[in-house]
């Protein structure tokens, strides 16, 4: 397991983690305790979401206001582009973003901590994500920021066959508001 602890948006990093193939398929390993402890990563999940999506649609971006969650996300089928938002205002990358395409063959996971939102569009015609989170889901807390958001300026056009006019919402994400509008 190989951890990427040095990228533009403090405290987010990319674990690799290799995939060991046999006669069977494959094994690989998701999460290991012993190896974040080895890197100063003191991470304990309670939570795992499975969630099964169609292609263009577009979840989140989503945050727990006052119950931060830390995320580990992997895409374990199809392919998704996953973004975050730096919402902690004490962070020197305050309210800068992120995207990184996540497949099935990648090995990748993306851990992003407490005080970030978060959201992903899928690039393929059916995509399986995981994630982990350190805190319960709380619906009371949680709070969206409306992904085309033009303060954030997320280059969404930078997927390739990105069309706006093909993202599929939940009737909850078409509430999100802006950041202005949330006073953030």
């Amino acid at each position: 397991m190989q951890i990427d602890k040095e990228l533009y948006i403090n405290d987010v990093f990319i674990i690799e983690s290799k995939k060991h193939y046999d006669n069977r398929g494959w094994f690989q390993e998701s999460y290991n305790m012993k190896n974040m402890n080895k890197h100063e990563l003191n991470l304990v999940f309670v939570q795992d979401n499975l969630v099964c999506s169609k292609k263009n649609v577009l979840r989140g971006l989503h945050f727990q206001d006052n119950n931060g969650q830390g995320k580990l996300v992997s895409c374990i089928k199809g392919q998704i582009y996953d973004v975050l938002v730096d919402l902690r205002k004490s962070s020197s990358t305050y309210m800068k973003w992120m995207g990184i395409s996540l497949y099935e063959d990648d090995n990748k996971f993306i851990y992003i901590p407490p005080g970030f939102a978060h959201g992903y569009y899928v690039l393929k015609e059916e995509s399986l994500v995981s994630y982990k989170c350190t805190k319960h889901y709380n619906p009371d807390d949680e709070i969206g920021i409306i992904w085309n958001d033009s303060d954030l300026q997320i280059n969404w056009d930078s997927i390739d066959d990105f069309e706006p006019n093909k993202v599929i919402l939940s009737d909850k994400d078409m509430l999100n508001k802006t950041i202005k509008e949330l006073n953030l």
